[in-house]
């Protein structure tokens, strides 16, 4: 179908404007652990951090993009564990005991990030016993920061984990490829300039750190159920992301409203 083809197909628009919404939501995992570890650099490099870390999302999309084929290809399973013995309700396998290449990535993925969640989260009670510090710089409040190259390390390879899943849920909303690339990169535009303004929130409010963390642990372990055949809707993630987000909103408020009493 040609381009003129696509832009006069009611169906078409509908269908982008769908892709667009569903890739902006599952974006914001990504844009989260970007913003997360941004906020580990020192000031002058975090704009820079996040702008290399969305380039980079979007150069992935485009280029898994360029090979659907093969990313298709990757739902095939490529060994079997051959299990019979997990059985769940009514008799159906309580998970998936063949593994295909995107399972694998997204096990891999989970694991890293309930590593890296778990590791933040021990450096927020012990900031004096991470690992790694000895390969960091100190900003100028003294506070432990990353390496620039050690965080786009980091951003790659989740990069690599969301843009597959990214990519595969445009694949099975539409087969016009015009469409899977305008919306990945509207998508990915709504996150560059979402980037700064959330990762500037969350260093204003502490306590937004630790609730991020918690979403990286949730995430970490869909990926993994996910990869082993478990599916979690989706839907339940982000409203329970957005349930918390809306208490924590009503802490930060009512801390605001504590602080301005004493001076009325």
């Amino acid at each position: 179908m040609s381009i003129m083809t696509l832009i006069a197909d009611p169906a078409a628009w509908a269908a982008l404007a769908t892709l667009i919404v569903l890739e902006v939501v599952l974006g914001i995992d990504n844009l989260v652990f970007i913003s997360l570890l941004s906020n580990k650099l020192p000031e002058d490099q975090r704009v820079r951090v996040r702008r290399v870390g969305i380039g980079l999302a979007l150069g992935l999309r485009l280029v898994l993009l360029s090979a659907i084929a093969w990313i298709a290809g990757l739902v095939e399973p490529v060994f079997d564990l051959g299990l019979t013995g997990a059985v769940g309700e009514y008799g159906a396998p309580s998970f998936e005991t063949a593994f295909s290449v995107r399972d694998l990535i997204l096990i891999a993925g989970g694991l890293f990030l309930l590593w890296k969640a778990t590791t933040e989260i021990h450096h927020t009670f012990e900031p004096g016993d991470s690992e790694g510090e000895s390969h960091s710089v100190l900003d100028k409040k003294g506070s432990a920061v990353m390496s620039f190259g050690s965080a786009i390390v980091q951003i790659l390879l989740l990069d690599m984990v969301f843009s597959i899943d990214s990519i595969l849920t445009a694949i099975g909303m539409t087969d016009h490829l015009p469409i899977m690339i305008v919306a990945v990169i509207v998508a990915v535009g709504v996150m560059l300039i979402a980037a700064t303004p959330l990762a500037n929130f969350i260093e204003r409010n502490p306590t937004i750190v630790m609730l991020a963390l918690g979403f990286l642990l949730m995430i970490g372990a869909v990926l993994i159920a996910d990869g082993f055949g478990v599916e979690v809707p989706k839907g339940y993630i982000y409203a329970a992301m957005a349930f918390s987000g809306g208490v924590e909103a009503l802490n930060i408020a009512s801390r605001k409203g504590r602080t301005k009493k004493p001076s009325q």
